[in-house]
């Protein structure tokens, strides 16, 4: 399925600040934020569909919504500067650890529970 994924710019113009929330809401949950009201989300034919039907419910008639689909050749011509990069890459989907990873990232973890204890935010 992933193989049906591809970039869609999402741009937005919308007027009451209450929607506005919720639509930033619905599509920080689906993308990456590129700039103010404009969403880069990698997403198949199924999932933009969705996406335009749970953002419909939100939106007000008199607000906009722009959903541009980037091919492959289009999004690796995408010029960014001082953020998001990546356009012509495919998200990594898993996340391979080696023990010695695993261990590190555990004595992280309970070196930062022991610093909340210490500030009383996590009750013994």
């Amino acid at each position: 399925m992933s193989a049906d994924k591809k970039w869609r710019l999402v741009a937005y113009d919308v007027r009451d600040p209450k929607r506005y929330r919720k639509v930033f809401k619905i599509l920080r949950g689906t993308g990456h934020s590129v700039q103010y009201s404009i969403f880069r989300c990698r997403l198949d034919d199924r999932e933009a569909e969705k996406l335009r039907w749970r953002l419909a419910k939100v939106m007000d008639p008199v607000d906009r919504l722009l959903v541009v689909d980037l091919c492959p050749g289009c999004a690796s011509k995408v010029i960014s500067r001082n953020h998001v990069e990546g356009w012509a890459d495919e998200p990594a989907t898993h996340l391979i650890f080696s023990p010695k990873q695993d261990q590190a990232l555990a004595a992280s973890a309970d070196k930062a529970t022991l610093k909340r204890r210490q500030v009383g935010e996590i009750k013994r």
